[in-house]
């Protein structure tokens, strides 16, 4: 019994920490997390465009972070009520991304895979590791070109 009430106040705990927030601080919760895969994925990017060396060290510690950053329960970050139509001029996430929620986890279900990807192939050479980046890329650029506006 003891096991079970651990379970469900550990489940609850999150879900009520994520309501005690308020808007502004989940919008700025999102960008930091969305900083923080952007300076993670613009190393391995810069690798894999040449404009820094390739190292594999560098790059496979890239993939581990961009893979610790996915690991997050990042639903938090996108509660209802913190779109740019909720927030005008602090966030750029459209309101469609709770519209159409399928198709928004269907584009981070794609990143999750890609950052797996990724994982496997930061360390075994720019052979390896620029389709991975295309493919991480085009797993950003998919999630951008529907759901975030272009400006605030």
């Amino acid at each position: 019994m003891r096991k079970l009430l651990l379970a469900t106040l550990a489940a609850a705990v999150p879900a009520t920490m994520a309501l005690a927030q308020s808007a502004e601080d989940t919008v700025k919760a999102r960008q930091g997390f969305f900083q923080l895969v952007g300076f993670e994925t613009g190393g391995l990017a810069a690798m894999a465009k040449g404009d820094v060396d390739y190292d594999a060290e560098a790059a496979s510690a890239h993939a581990a972070d961009l893979s610790a950053l996915i690991s997050l329960h990042v639903a938090d970050y996108f509660a209802p009520g913190t779109s740019n139509a909720d927030l005008p001029g602090k966030t750029r996430a459209l309101p469609v991304i709770w519209e159409d929620t399928d198709g928004f986890m269907e584009r981070m279900q794609a990143l999750n895979a890609a950052v797996d990807t990724m994982a496997g192939a930061a360390g075994g050479g720019l052979d390896a590791l620029r389709p991975a980046m295309g493919q991480l890329g085009g797993a950003c650029k998919a999630c951008h070109d529907d759901y975030r506006a272009k400006s605030f």
